[in-house]
């Protein structure tokens, strides 16, 4: 048989830690050994129970910073998985099978070995490189990427340009990759109203009865019409619970969980203020908590985007589309750094499935797109 390429090789390293959120397995550890080895700085940073860790190589000018997460999902039921989650077994079809192959090891594995043939090749490069990694993607995301940019921020470091590594492509690895994401705004709703007997509801307030009108208007409004590159802003409930469990007692309080999908056309405290008013209008007696997972964020057209797709195009022979479809992404931190930010990975139709896979080939294909992309940034 052919031997692995490095890069499968190293995969296939990270893939064997069960590193299931926050967990990390020492996939950091092996990660901050080869950058240090190819002459990074690197600065493991442990925040409550997340490890993490911020490595830089080079001077001044611009910083192009890889970003992603060692931490998986965990597995579901071992019995559904064809071959153990953690065993990182290639079968005949060519396919990387193993919990994290395509979210997101496979994309890590790339990009050390492109970086470390790039240093290689380009010792003296221009401006700098980092990486900046986590174990809590998957999780709380509370101390993992976004505790990291508050300390890089106060302490004012740079970073221009960030390529994510999730796996952003959807046929063919390089077809999508992801310019933005929408902002995601969630809110606990409770309706008070008076409990009582189905039999005398004079005497009671049925809060499902009285807010539904409400919740009916709130998922018909158009809450903005988008823009050349975000989706209308979407308005989603994800759960009612109401009752006590009987059929003769009207309940006195309902809860409803919704979220906000929204577009850089809208802002958070407009969609907040928009709710307040229809609630109000329908006469409730209503509380919301918010809490915001992500502001919106989006990198236009420029020096990174064009070296991103210049490097699909050269190594696969197709042009890449720019969405910012889907959901969060750890990119929405680094962006209030005023980075632009492109996500690029493989192909993500298995992610958080069992048989998790990926084509082993691709993540060669993804090592020579992340290479040609430093050539293009940073090469003197």
């Amino acid at each position: 048989m052919t031997p692995p390429s490095p890069t499968l090789e190293l995969a296939c390293e990270l893939i064997r830690r069960a590193s299931v959120t926050p967990l990390d397995e020492g996939c950091q550890s092996l990660m901050m050994q080869r950058l240090a080895a190819a002459g990074f700085a690197v600065e493991p940073m442990q925040i409550e129970d997340v490890e993490n860790f911020w490595a830089r190589r080079g001077g001044e000018g611009p910083v192009l910073c890889f970003a992603g997460h060692t931490d998986v999902v965990p597995t579901g039921p071992l019995e559904a998985w064809q071959h153990p989650p953690f065993e990182a077994f290639i079968d005949t079809d060519g396919m990387l099978c193993g919990r994290g192959a395509a979210d997101m090891k496979g994309s890590l594995a790339a990009m050390i070995v492109a970086v470390e043939r790039f240093v290689a090749d380009h010792p003296q490069h221009q401006g700098a490189i980092a990486f900046l990694i986590t174990s809590d993607e998957e999780g709380p995301a509370l101390h993992g990427t976004q505790a990291v940019v508050e300390r890089l921020a106060a302490r004012n470091e740079r970073l221009d340009w960030c390529i994510v590594g999730e796996p952003s492509s959807t046929s063919l690895v390089g077809d999508m990759v992801k310019n933005g994401r929408r902002g995601s705004l969630n809110g606990r709703l409770r309706i008070h109203g008076v409990q009582g007997h189905v039999a005398y509801p004079h005497l009671a307030q049925n809060p499902i009865h009285l807010v539904a009108p409400a919740l009916a208007e709130l998922a018909a409004e158009q809450w903005d019409a988008g823009n050349a590159f975000f989706p209308p802003t979407t308005f989603q409930i994800s759960n009612i619970h109401s009752g006590t469990g009987t059929t003769n007692v009207i309940p006195g309080e309902l809860v409803a969980l919704f979220n906000f999908r929204f577009s850089t056309e809208s802002t958070v405290e407009g969609l907040q203020q928009r709710v307040a008013a229809i609630l109000d209008r329908h006469g409730l007696k209503w509380q919301v908590d918010w809490s915001l997972s992500g502001l919106p964020f989006l990198t236009e057209p420029g020096a990174l985007l064009d070296a991103v797709s210049a490097s699909i195009r050269n190594v696969t022979g197709r042009e890449t589309v720019a969405s910012t479809s889907g959901g969060t992404s750890d990119g929405r931190f680094i962006a209030t750094l005023g980075t632009q930010v492109v996500e690029l990975g493989p192909v993500n139709a298995t992610i958080h499935q069992v048989n998790e896979r990926v084509l082993a080939s691709d993540l060669d294909l993804l090592t020579e797109i992340y290479y040609q992309t430093l050539v293009r940034l940073l090469a003197n």
